[in-house]
């Protein structure tokens, strides 16, 4: 589920950033559109993806509480483009 919402991240960053190639004069090939989604994926070997993340708070304080561990939490405001 959670890469599904990454996709669609992915996606969105791509349908924006497409038409701003385009408007500068520059064209917007399927090859580069795919070298650009390419580089834009995350490593699989990357550390965060070690990190047994909780999307549910009451899930995560309850796993805390088990273990014995803190919560961190990652709260933002706005939108989630940065266009508030």
């Amino acid at each position: 589920m959670r890469y599904k919402a990454f996709q669609a991240l992915i996606g969105v960053t791509l349908a924006f950033s497409c038409p701003l190639q385009f408007a500068a004069g520059q064209d917007l090939t399927t090859e580069k559109c795919n070298t650009l989604l390419s580089e834009l994926q995350p490593k699989s070997d990357a550390l965060w993806r070690t990190i047994p993340w909780r999307t549910s708070l009451l899930e995560a304080q309850k796993a805390a509480a088990e273990e014995n561990k803190p919560i961190f939490i990652w709260a933002m405001d706005g939108h989630p483009l940065g266009c508030t």
